[in-house]
């Protein structure tokens, strides 16, 4: 059987030019502040360890997608630990389209949900691409790839099995 597998990284280049900018000003005034002697060496390596580690957060998120017999597994690392399973069986349809995620969803990663009292979620990363799901149950998922010629073959393959 063909099993389909996908890793996704928030790695677009205007979102490392804002992260980045995002760490450089605030040391550019810190180093001002160390050189005028208005803050302590410590508190400076202090609050200069606090940007970059806050800043760089995003980096350890990542979107996990498989498909394979089984249904369809997600996972957004760190938010979820494992994989989530959509068996088959619980899928009414799937057809990879073309989203705008701000417009639709208010941006990229893990959003909507029954928090948002909503049945559609969208779990993205980049691009505008997704796997938009529709379950037996009215829940609608988006799981955002940047594959779509071979999300289509497999999910063409499992769908007509099932």
């Amino acid at each position: 059987m063909r099993i389909f597998k996908e890793e996704q990284r928030f790695t677009q280049s205007w979102l490392l030019i804002v992260i980045g900018l995002s760490i450089m000003i605030p040391l550019i005034f810190l180093t001002n502040g160390l050189i005028a002697k208005q803050i302590s060496l410590l508190n400076y390596l202090l609050i200069s360890s606090f940007i970059i580690l806050c800043c760089s957060f995003i980096f350890i998120f990542k979107l996990n997608t498989r498909i394979d017999e089984i249904g369809i597994h997600y996972q957004f690392f760190p938010i979820h630990r494992n994989l989530k399973t959509i068996y088959w069986k619980d899928i009414f349809s799937a057809k990879t389209r073309k989203y705008n995620a701000i417009k639709e969803y208010g941006g990229w990663g893990l959003r909507g949900g029954s928090l948002l009292g909503g049945k559609n979620i969208a779990i993205n990363v980049k691009g505008n691409i997704g796997l938009q799901l529709t379950l037996k149950n009215k829940k609608r998922i988006l799981i955002g790839t940047q594959k779509k010629s071979e999300i289509d073959r497999v999910i063409s393959r499992y769908l007509n099995q099932n």
